[in-house]
């Protein structure tokens, strides 16, 4: 008995180790990030970890030196894209979710399948396709491109939220019914109140995904500087002409850019480890 709790005693301090150690690969990056964003020395790389010198320069460089780079524009362009992109996608996904979970119609079956194969495909296999169609209704190089290219294969990843809806138990609905509801009211009073942390996930992913792109924006905007989003634009800080003097600026945006991450994520988490649906129908 006593050797039992001692190999369990130990193969928990031993997981615990090694979660410890997987959180500290994990974290250093982001320190050595936070910690180049307040170097005082320029270049992308020095031969010491710790920095000589601190300085905030590179945060107000960052929103004062607008001739070349224009951090707080591009910053606003992706909020409102990231926005945008956010509200769309997670409405479509949630309806489409909920019409495959509770709708019975014919070929219902062949659009569910056909949707979860097409969603498998990477995006930018059809980047080119996407830019030659916004091009040929002027709306190439706008932020309204951003925004449709981001938001338009919302319907494809339905399948997480559909498995969650399918949890729900369906009584709710019958129940609904009998009084009188619509399936517009039993979506937006039932189904979604008792959603929330997929609610939470979508729309997180939703927002994350505009921010961390650089292949669309690259592709649809070009040249149109104005236009950028954060990744496109501090991509240009780190070429090989702008690297030795907008390194640890480009570190300093990379830090305001995940700022709005890490909120939107610290107001939703709580949202994941809810027990909504339990106990919401009584026997």
């Amino acid at each position: 008995m006593k050797n039992g709790r001692l190999r369990k005693r130990a193969s928990a301090v031993a997981l615990n180790v090694f979660i410890a150690a997987l959180a500290i690969l994990w974290l250093v990056p982001v320190f050595w990030l936070v910690l180049s964003s307040f170097r005082a020395e320029q270049g992308a790389y020095t031969p010491y970890l710790w920095p000589k010198g601190f300085t905030v320069d590179n945060y107000i460089r960052l929103f004062t030196n607008r001739k070349l780079f224009d951090f707080p524009r591009w910053f606003g362009n992706t909020l409102l894209v990231a926005g945008c992109s956010c509200a769309i996608t997670t409405i479509l996904t949630l309806m489409v979710a909920y019409v495959y979970s509770r709708l019975r119609f014919p070929s219902r079956r062949f659009l569910m399948n056909a949707s979860l194969v097409l969603g498998m495909f990477p995006g930018f296999m059809s980047i080119i396709a996407i830019y030659h169609f916004m091009k040929a209704v002027n709306l190439d190089q706008t932020l309204l491109a951003l925004i449709l290219v981001y938001s338009g294969g919302a319907a494809l990843n339905y399948y997480i939220a559909k498995g969650y809806f399918d949890t729900i138990p369906k009584s709710l609905d019958e129940a609904a019914i009998l009084d009188g509801a619509s399936n517009s009211t039993i979506f937006w009073k039932i189904i979604l109140p008792n959603s929330k942390p997929v609610i939470a996930t979508t729309a997180i992913n939703a927002f994350i995904n505009p921010i961390v792109d650089y292949i669309f924006v690259s592709v649809i905007m070009k040249d149109n500087y104005n236009n950028f989003t954060v990744s496109k634009g501090l991509y240009t800080m780190v070429d090989k002409t702008n690297i030795y003097e907008y390194y640890t600026v480009f570190c300093a945006g990379a830090v305001i850019v995940a700022i709005p991450v890490v909120l939107l994520f610290i107001r939703m988490q709580k949202y994941y480890v809810a027990g909504v649906v339990g106990g919401s129908v009584k026997g």
